[in-house]
C-alpha cells in the first residue's frame, strides 16, 4: 500500500508540472495572437488595393501577359507549402502537409510534374524523411515573419515560373497555407496563386453606375510588369501572417487542452491515492483489532 501511495503522489506530481508547462505556454499563445491578428488586419488593405490595380488592368486591356494568360499545356507545377518551425500545435502541421500531399497526387494525375518550395522547419522534416527533393526551404522565422522572408520566395518562385518548363521553370504555381477563421478553427487554403486569376474588382454596372475608364502609361504591359510582382509579394506575405496567426490561435488550444487533460489526471489520481489510502488504514485497523483479540483470547 505504501508504495502505491507513492507511485500516486509522483503522478500527481508529474501531472501539476505538466500543466504549470501548458498553461504558460497557453499564456505565451494567447498574449501572440492578438499581434498577429492585427499584422493581418493590417495588410488588407493594401492587399485589396493593389488586387483592384491588378484587375483593372487584366480587365480593361487586351494585352497578352504571360502571368495571366492560360498556358496551352502545364507540364510542371509548383507548390508552396506554409508549415511552421515549432510543433506543440495540435493537427495545424499535419492538416496543411496531407493537404499538399493531396494537392501533388491531384496534379500528378493531371499529367504534371510537381515541384516543392518550403516554409517552416516541420514541412522540410517531412520532406527530409520521405527523401522528396524541394526547390526551396525557408526556416526560422514563421511565428513572427518579415517582408523579406516574403519578398524571397516571390523572387524564387517568379524565376521559377519565368522560366520555361524544358529548363526546369513552372507553368503554374499553388500555394497551401494554414487561414485563421476563428480562434477555434483554422483551415488549410489551397490558392492557385499564377497564373493569376483575378476575381475581385471586377462587379457588373448597376443602372446609375458607369464603367470607369482606364489610361495604361506607359503602356497595359509595363503596368503589369510592374504590378505582379508586388500583387505576388502581397499574397505570399498575406499567406505567411495567416499562418502565423492559426498557429498561435492551434499552439492555444492544444495548451489549453493539454492543461485540462492535466487537470482530470490530477482529479483521477488524487481519488486514486485517497482510496489508496483509505484501504491502507482500514487493513491498519484491522490488523490492530485483530491483535487485540489475539491477546484478549
Amino acid at each position: 500500500m505504501g508504495a502505491q501511495l507513492r507511485v500516486y503522489t509522483q503522478k500527481i506530481k508529474s501531472a501539476q508540472t505538466t500543466k504549470k508547462i501548458t498553461k504558460a505556454m497557453e499564456l505565451i499563445a494567447a498574449s501572440r495572437i492578438q499581434k498577429a491578428q492585427a499584422r493581418v488586419a493590417a495588410s488588407g488593405p493594401y492587399s485589396r488595393a493593389i488586387t483592384r490595380a491588378v484587375s483593372a488592368v487584366a480587365t480593361y486591356s487586351n494585352v497578352d501577359h504571360v502571368l495571366t494568360t492560360e498556358p496551352e499545356k502545364v507540364e510542371r507545377a509548383a507548390v508552396v507549402v506554409f508549415a511552421s518551425d515549432r510543433g506543440l500545435a495540435g493537427a495545424f502541421n499535419s492538416q496543411v502537409l496531407r493537404e499538399a500531399a493531396e494537392l501533388t497526387e491531384l496534379l500528378r494525375s493531371q499529367g504534371k510534374d510537381v515541384t516543392h518550395y518550403l516554409v517552416g522547419r516541420k514541412a522540410v522534416a517531412y520532406f527530409t524523411f520521405r527523401r522528396m527533393q524541394a526547390a526551396g526551404e525557408w526556416v526560422g522565422n514563421t511565428e513572427n515573419p518579415d517582408f523579406a522572408t516574403a519578398q524571397e520566395i516571390s523572387e524564387s518562385i517568379l524565376k521559377a515560373f519565368l522560366t520555361d518548363a524544358s529548363e526546369g521553370g513552372v507553368d503554374e504555381i499553388h500555394i497551401v497555407y494554414n487561414r485563421l477563421v476563428s480562434m477555434m478553427t483554422q483551415t488549410p487554403e489551397v490558392v492557385r496563386l499564377m497564373p493569376l486569376e483575378v476575381v475581385e474588382g471586377v462587379e457588373e454596372p448597376t443602372d446609375t453606375a458607369v464603367l470607369p475608364l482606364y489610361e495604361f502609361e506607359p503602356d497595359a504591359e509595363s503596368v503589369l510588369d510592374a504590378l505582379l510582382p508586388n500583387y505576388i509579394e502581397s499574397r505570399i506575405f498575406n499567406a505567411l501572417l495567416q499562418s502565423s496567426a492559426a498557429k498561435h490561435a492551434a499552439t492555444q488550444k492544444a495548451m489549453k487542452s493539454a492543461s485540462d487533460n492535466a487537470d482530470k489526471l490530477i482529479t483521477d489520481y488524487t481519488r486514486l491515492r485517497n482510496n489508496a489510502r483509505q484501504a491502507e488504514i482500514t487493513q491498519q485497523i484491522s490488523e490492530i483489532v485483530g491483535g487485540a483479540d489475539a491477546l484478549s483470547s
